[in-house]
């Protein structure tokens, strides 16, 4: 073990688990602040596997959305912004959200999917794939849903 590491075992030792915490979110700013977008994204995706580890998505996921949306105490208005970007508000930065998700949601899958235990990530799967399927096609006449299902079918066999 390094001098470093001796020092941060040590310093490490007599903090609780929220001066952990707070520490953390200070030098966040200062770690990041000479990095690059193409670092940061390269450190993530070392990172997010060993972070990923035992964490239970299916349970973390409704509580992590919750909190970002404010819940009731922020009287809804984070519910109608949202709302706004996932419907692709027009004339706002908000029309961005569905590219940006469109973009996110597969690398998350990615990396989220594999610690997921079997019977969980099975249901997970399924719901995920009915909503796919089903709000994918909104809009779509009867023979393009054909053509639609036909395509998902043919990717997921091969």
């Amino acid at each position: 073990m390094g001098m470093i590491d001796e020092m941060m075992e040590s310093m490490m030792a007599g903090m609780s688990k929220e001066e952990k915490q707070d520490m953390m979110a200070k030098m966040m700013e200062k770690f990041f602040a000479d990095m690059t977008a193409e670092d940061k994204q390269k450190m993530m995706e070392q990172m997010m596997p060993k972070m990923m580890k035992g964490v239970n998505m299916m349970e973390i996921m409704p509580k992590m959305m919750a909190g970002m949306m404010g819940g009731r105490k922020s009287g809804g208005k984070m519910m109608r912004m949202m709302s706004g970007m996932m419907t692709g508000a027009q004339g706002t930065e908000m029309a961005m959200m569905p590219q940006m998700m469109s973009a996110m949601m597969p690398q998350c899958l990615n990396m989220m999917l594999p610690n997921i235990p079997k019977e969980q990530r099975i249901d997970f799967v399924l719901k995920m794939v009915t909503i796919l399927l089903e709000q994918g096609s909104v809009g779509m006449s009867d023979e393009e849903k054909r053509d639609f299902v036909a395509k998902v079918a043919k990717k997921v066999k091969t």
